[in-house]
């Protein structure tokens, strides 16, 4: 018989930004609580970024660090917390997240290999009773981490990417590419970093086994502003780092979707005012691609007993499409007239 595999058990700081997150800090404490690790090889640091809302006085309960955001911004958050922690391994997540108590334990077996510098994993909703959340979970367009088995990789794939509430480096990896880019917020923050880690020939791991709850946004409202928001992430992307990858799909989508936006608008437009048969016939494209949509959600809405699914999902698809266009159109002309 062979010995025993040694327990890997590194130092490990956990990062938290945070910001007027009164509603929901309290219950990622409680879970940070319970995580089953060696507490002396465990520090929590919670990053403030100037709350009113009393998320202060909630952290101060537990036995955590809590620091306030040196810059602006979550990657100015991030960059404050690394550099106050003492770990081998620098975990993140959010204040709307809740971790299960194998979390880290999970996380930190994935870095065994030296060659690791980044661990990700998956995002699931945490509420099961709010049609919104389930959606999130259940879209084929992913705003979340979305991978089914493990795997290793040295470059990002589209579509399959981790997420900035569940990730962990390793910190020589992350001080090599001087930590996170306080230029980018909004959205792609989190992305970014782990590019440039490819780039510099540092293995990238997946593990679906890795995983953390997220309050998902229960409102219409809150949906739309967050896509809005990731648009204008992706605008920031393109203009600091033009030559990524990441940037290089975004460029696409963007140029891609306003296109079509603006050929549907003046479509539209002439056919209500000069060429009423090119009006039917627009209408007649849009509900032979809307019906191909629910087609994609059928098995979805059947397996769930929930019809409606159905109907509504491809609309949602497109709702979120839509304002992260626009977020991305909205940022890049405020950059072109000098503002941030």
């Amino acid at each position: 018989m062979g010995m025993p595999e040694r327990r890997y058990e590194p130092y490990v700081s956990i990062i938290v930004p945070v910001k007027n997150s009164a509603d929901t800090i309290g219950e990622l404490m409680e879970s940070l609580m319970r995580l089953e690790y060696n507490r002396e090889k465990l520090e929590i640091i919670v990053v403030d970024g100037r709350s009113t809302d009393g998320t202060r006085e909630i952290v101060k309960r537990y036995p955590v660090r809590l620091l306030e955001e040196e810059g602006r911004g979550l990657n100015a958050a991030r960059n404050t917390g690394v550099r106050y922690s003492k770990g081998e391994i620098i975990a993140f997540t959010d204040g709307d997240c809740v971790v299960p108590s194998n979390w880290i334990r999970a996380m930190v077996e994935n870095f065994r290999d030296p060659s690791v510098g980044f661990v990700g994993g998956l995002v699931k909703g945490y509420r099961r009773d709010n049609f919104l959340s389930v959606y999130m979970d259940e879209t084929f367009f992913h705003a979340v981490p979305s991978f089914s088995n493990r795997y290793e990789t040295t470059y990002l794939k589209m579509l399959c990417f981790p997420a900035g509430c569940n990730m962990a480096f390793r910190r020589h990896a992350l001080e090599k590419i001087d930590l996170f880019d306080e230029r980018i917020y909004y959205g792609f923050d989190d992305l970014e970093p782990v590019e440039e880690l490819s780039l510099r020939g540092f293995r990238i791991i997946l593990d679906p086994q890795v995983f953390v709850w997220h309050k998902h946004r229960t409102t219409l409202w809150g949906l739309v502003k967050q896509h809005f928001n990731y648009g204008r992430g992706g605008s920031l992307l393109l203009i600091h780092k033009r030559a990524s990858r990441l940037a290089r799909w975004f460029s696409a989508y963007l140029f891609s979707t306003t296109i079509l936006l603006f050929l549907s608008i003046f479509l539209l437009a002439l056919g209500l005012t000069l060429i009423p048969k090119l009006l039917r016939i627009l209408l007649t494209l849009v509900a032979s691609v809307y019906m191909l949509h629910m087609a994609l959600y059928t098995r979805t809405a059947i397996r769930s007993k929930r019809m409606r699914k159905m109907f509504l999902y491809p609309l949602l698809d497109v709702l979120r499409g839509f304002s992260f266009t626009l977020g991305g159109l909205f940022q890049l002309g405020r950059s072109l007239l000098g503002r941030c």
